[in-house]
């Protein structure tokens, strides 16, 4: 019963409040814990559909910022006119066109995209699908960005820790209380972005070691 009360509280909030979806509080929550939008940002939101990202994001950066949103679907609701949204793969579209209609590489990027819910080898899929966020992300930010970016908990949970780790000086995963309990979904988010590394590990199942900040919360 708690679960189900946890799913209207949100649900209903979101219908209240004008989002498209509940999760607009999963990122309304990362940010209150970790401040990583800020006023006159430019903000990527990729796996953006339906666009209730878009819509919390579009607040937080003002007139003044850019958010710009990427999604395998044809996101076609109306938003602000500081969000542009186009339909493309992150792992194919061209990192032009995206830092061009935000003005600049971004200050941040956010990720709620996941697989096609199947049961076994979700969290596999989930993690490949942060990698590929990693792959591309010296050429969509700039040193000192920060990242945040959904995941199924799983085996490669860790290593994708310690490969965010690398190219992150602090990097923590975070849940926050509007996800659901029963939910594996835990976020990474990597602050400070510290600029590209040689050798950077390109897949996932590699193992490495690091020293930089890795921990685990949930709220």
């Amino acid at each position: 019963m708690a679960k189900r009360v946890l799913h209207d509280e949100y649900f209903k909030k979101a219908k209240e409040e004008g989002y498209l979806a509940r999760s607009a509080y999963k990122l309304i929550q990362i940010n209150e814990r970790f401040r990583l939008i800020k006023s006159g940002y430019r903000v990527l939101d990729l796996g953006c559909a339906p666009g209730a990202w878009l819509q919390v994001a579009s607040k937080l950066v003002g007139n003044t910022g850019r958010v710009v949103g990427l999604d395998l679907k044809d996101v076609r609701e109306k938003f602000q006119k500081n969000v542009r949204v186009f339909q493309g793969d992150v792992r194919t579209f061209d990192v032009n066109t995206l830092i061009e209609a935000a003005g600049g590489k971004f200050d941040v990027v956010v990720s709620d995209m996941a697989p096609n819910t199947s049961g076994a080898g979700d969290d596999l899929v989930s993690c490949m699908l942060c990698q590929e966020i990693l792959n591309r992300i010296a050429e969509l930010v700039q040193p000192g960005s920060s990242l945040a970016m959904k995941v199924f908990e799983g085996s490669e949970y860790k290593p994708l820790l310690n490969r965010t780790s690398r190219v992150f000086k602090q990097v923590k995963g975070f849940k926050p209380k509007a996800s659901r309990d029963i939910s594996r979904e835990i976020y990474i988010v990597g602050e400070h972005y510290k600029g590209p590394i040689e050798g950077a590990i390109r897949k996932v199942g590699d193992a490495m070691q690091t020293d930089a900040s890795v921990e685990a919360e949930t709220e």
